[in-house]
């Protein structure tokens, strides 16, 4: 049986720092960095706001088919994104 890979496990080709920015600029710095990745390309995105890390970047994600990993950083208070476009 074959496993399915995390998006987390593998390394992403870039990485979105969007610590301090609050909605709606996670969103759309995610949906630009986005626009200039290959299909099959993963992105990892740093947010600290948590409607952004919780609601509207993984519907954005879902509404495009695009896969998405959420791993919430307890000690350090903020999310990291595994996004894997289609």
């Amino acid at each position: 049986m074959e496993e399915k890979m995390s998006i987390k496990t593998a390394s992403p080709d870039q990485t979105l720092d969007t610590l301090g920015r609050v909605c709606p600029y996670p969103l759309l710095l995610t949906k630009k960095a986005l626009e200039k990745l290959a299909s099959g390309q993963t992105l990892k995105v740093l947010c600290d706001a948590p409607a952004s890390a919780e609601d509207s970047i993984p519907r954005y994600c879902e509404k495009n088919n695009f896969g998405i990993e959420t791993v919430k950083i307890e000690d350090k208070g903020y999310w990291e994104l595994y996004i894997k476009k289609s």
